[in-house]
């Protein structure tokens, strides 16, 4: 068992979300995350409008999930991603398990 973590932009949140029951993950969890890419050096609060969102909505997944559901997925996400038109590719990790109850 291995721990998958997935990031997408909320526009692939569908699609990611039919590669998780393609790939038969049917257990997960998610959470709405913003995402931030090419931070500039300026501090947050020294902006014109701090209060003002900067990040792009995103969503984040993770699942404690088998091998072979995993390679599925990925391969699936890289064919996702090698048609993208945007640069905003689906993001996925492993995290191996040493431990659980």
């Amino acid at each position: 068992m291995k721990l998958l973590i997935v990031t997408v932009v909320e526009e692939f949140e569908k699609e990611i979300l039919r590669l998780f029951k393609e790939a038969r993950i049917e257990n997960f969890s998610g959470s709405d995350i913003d995402g931030y890419k090419n931070v500039t050096s300026m501090v947050h609060t020294s902006s014109w409008f701090p209060s003002e969102k900067g990040g792009v909505e995103s969503s984040l997944f993770f699942s404690f999930t088998e091998d072979e559901n995993i390679d599925s997925l990925f391969e699936m996400i890289k064919e996702f991603n090698n048609k993208l038109e945007t640069n905003n590719p689906i993001k996925a990790i492993v995290v191996p398990i040493e431990k659980s109850i």
